[in-house]
């Protein structure tokens, strides 16, 4: 038993590892975008589509990612994607030009698409359900929630040592321990589905779809909301999304089975996942730019700026599987997203003149607080209750709610900010004021999503059963 044991926490650490990477590359250019935008030449608009290309592809394929998971084996699934993402690291670092870069990105985000839930999957049926599987996705959350933070500082150091390359490179070898130790340790998985059918439709239907409505949101602070392009765009993404809802439906065999929705807490979890997400990537992006560009840090000096992030994401979600099991995720989920609105209304407060352990510091350890708690409870409310043969659809859709929530987010907030400077700047000619000044409308408009993820939490998750030991929850379903 002691050797199964160790052989399960080895498999997770590896998993885990692999996870770091992919939730890694969503920020570790961040700290590297303005020696990008020297190297290329780029606008700030064309800028962002280095961070949005990766997140979009990402989010957009989880789903497919997930459901390939679950028909063709977790361990080929994942074994094909580390490989992938690891090429595409590999000439993300040779690029030579933004297309060239921007293209591979989205290449990584797909391959990390079919990465990030196979890995999940694996952890959900290595863990029986209950305790020992909370204290598992709380490692697994620490990783979610803490390696954005921890690829501010990494990109920094890679930065500004050893140029903005290396944030690609590094992918390479840590892939490639992935890769050996994945063959050795983790065990050949079989499809546990009658059929291999993949609902190419609804896959094609809602991967384009989530696209375009990304696409669309992202372009329509530069050509205008009301232009032809971003409303074809958007109406687009509200047809094709449609459609995936009417083919699921009527399919065979969906891509999505809608009736792992009739278990609410699963619902609930996705919901409450995505204003969080759309909330916390956000501000990762605003941060680096505001102590960057108004107060003057170095990458290096601005990686060290985040590093109290993820310290303080592994000591809340270290304690998280504890809380879970003496309260349940209910009430910490009715809780934890209004820490996160606290930290980000502390945020939208900083100054032109501004000091980082007065104006900044405090409000990421508080945000980063609230985070720890709520990526574990959202994790394991939306794995609870789901069987085997569908774990890696419940993977797909958590992360899914995090990635398109995440772009999203970025997406919206950055066109608030850009909104906001735009009116400052029509009355004066400050533009480190005007910048702020943006700043401050994404912040307080990102306190606001995580307000919508408590209410969500409050409302819609019911409070667990409770087993006899009081740790294995029974999913609620309408």
């Amino acid at each position: 038993m002691k050797e199964k044991a160790k052989s399960h926490w080895l498999v997770l650490s590896l998993l885990a590892l692999a996870q770091f990477m992919v939730v890694l590359d969503a920020s570790i250019v961040n700290v590297a975008l303005p020696a990008l935008q020297h190297s290329f030449h780029l606008t700030p608009a064309n800028l962002q589509w280095i961070v949005t290309a990766y997140t979009l592809a990402f989010g957009g394929f989880l789903l497919l990612g997930g459901r390939a998971a679950d028909l063709y084996g977790r361990r080929k699934v994942f074994l094909v994607g580390v490989t992938v993402f690891a090429i595409a690291s590999l000439l993300d670092g040779l690029a030579q030009s933004s297309g060239m870069l921007i293209g591979l990105r989205a290449v990584q985000g797909l391959a990390a698409a079919f990465m990030s839930p196979a890995a999940l999957s694996i952890v959900l049926i290595t863990y029986k359900e209950g305790h020992e599987r909370n204290i598992a996705l709380s490692i697994w959350g620490a990783v979610a929630a803490g390696g954005a933070a921890v690829g501010v500082l990494l990109g920094g150091i890679l930065t500004q040592y050893l140029g903005w390359r290396w944030n690609f490179f590094i992918n390479v070898p840590i892939a490639i321990i992935v890769l050996i130790g994945a063959m050795k340790l983790v065990p050949k998985h079989e499809s546990e589905e009658t059929h291999n059918d993949l609902d190419l439709p609804g896959a094609v239907s809602v991967t384009a779809g989530l696209m375009l409505l990304v696409y669309g949101l992202v372009k329509a602070p530069t050509v205008g909301w009301l232009a032809h392009s971003t409303l074809g765009f958007l109406a687009a993404a509200v047809a094709l999304l449609a459609f995936f809802v009417i083919n699921e439906q009527r399919a065979k065999n969906p891509l999505v089975p809608f009736s792992i929705f009739k278990i609410r807490n699963i619902t609930g979890a996705n919901l409450t996942q995505m204003p969080v997400a759309a909330a916390m990537f956000a501000v990762f992006y605003f941060t680096s730019i505001y102590v960057q560009e108004i107060l003057g840090y170095s990458p290096i000096k601005t990686g060290l700026a985040f590093l109290p992030v993820p310290i303080t994401i592994a000591i809340a979600a270290t304690n998280a599987p504890r809380l879970v099991k003496k309260i349940g995720y209910k009430k910490i989920l009715m809780v934890s997203p209004l820490v996160i609105a606290s930290g980000m209304f502390m945020l939208g407060r900083i100054p032109v003149h501004g000091d980082y352990f007065t104006h900044v510091l405090p409000g990421l350890v508080v945000m980063a607080l609230g985070a720890g708690f709520t990526f574990v409870s959202t994790t394991i409310a939306a794995t609870s209750g789901v069987p085997g043969r569908e774990a890696g659809l419940a993977s797909g859709l958590i992360n899914t709610a995090q990635q398109v929530g995440g772009a999203l987010g970025l997406a919206v907030l950055s066109a608030v900010a850009a909104s906001s400077t735009t009116r400052f700047l029509h009355h004066s000619f400050d533009v480190p004021t005007g910048l702020v000044h943006g700043f401050h409308a994404a912040y307080i408009t990102a306190a606001g999503f995580a307000i919508g993820a408590a209410l969500v939490a409050t409302f819609v998750i019911k409070q667990q059963a409770r087993g006899a030991e009081g740790d294995a929850p029974t999913p609620s379903v309408h």
